[in-house]
């Protein structure tokens, strides 16, 4: 989580914009900065120790994906997620998830197969050391590869637009304690049907995990509206 640790930034071959965003990203998504938060540009350069020119650009590409709202007279907070954004992004994803992973099912070689799987393994390993970050980030690459292989690259880039605010939403869902099946054993169904080459058991296994994901995070959100 990253409550746990400094927001300072080590040296790296990556720009610092690019780190100061990832880092500013992961901080909302996993609720370091809470709905709501100011986000006061001397405070952000002292945790990340970086100028106020780079943090001024990470606050407008935060802004761009949804997590950051820029108030007159207030400046930057983050976005306060409502349950009537999240419907919304629900019943995308559930139009364009469950025929990814129909055709997915249609088409998977053993290669895609095995590609699929490390994904799986990848989120297993994260939920049994608790990371919430690596959780989100693992799930996006599972469902990155599925639309791939599928062949769906629009609809990929659709939720690619996203994906800052499904993000958000897959973190404050897996910290429920009202998650009635784990997020890992939903995403192993979705994989099993792939694996048998099954179409329509695909498709119904996304249905049923986003049905779930979209009551807690229903359930979550309008107890704080």
């Amino acid at each position: 989580m990253v409550a746990s640790h400094s927001l300072k930034i080590e040296n790296t071959p990556v720009t610092l914009r690019e780190l100061a965003l990832a880092k500013v990203r992961q901080a909302i998504i996993s609720g370091y900065f809470k709905a709501g938060d100011r986000l006061v540009e001397r405070s952000l350069c002292d945790e990340l120790g970086v100028s106020r020119t780079v943090v001024r650009e990470v606050i407008r590409y935060l802004e761009a994906e949804g997590l950051i709202e820029n108030l007159p007279k207030k400046g930057p907070i983050v976005a306060i997620l409502t349950w009537e954004v999240a419907e919304q992004i629900y019943d995308i994803r559930l139009l364009l998830e469950s025929e990814a992973a129909k055709d997915c099912a249609k088409t998977a070689t053993s290669k895609d197969k095995k590609d699929l799987h490390q994904k799986l393994l990848r989120i297993a390993k994260a939920s049994h050391d608790h990371d919430d970050i690596e959780r989100v980030e693992a799930s996006q690459a599972f469902y990155e590869s599925l639309f791939s292989i599928a062949k769906h690259h629009i609809a990929w880039e659709i939720v690619q637009r996203l994906n800052s605010r499904i993000s958000r939403l897959r973190a404050l869902t897996l910290r429920s304690p009202e998650r009635q099946v784990a997020g890992f054993e939903r995403m192993s169904r979705i994989y099993e049907a792939i694996e048998e080459n099954n179409p329509e058991q695909a498709k119904d296994a996304v249905k049923q995990h986003l049905a779930e994901a979209a009551i807690l995070a229903k359930s979550i959100l309008t107890a704080e509206e």
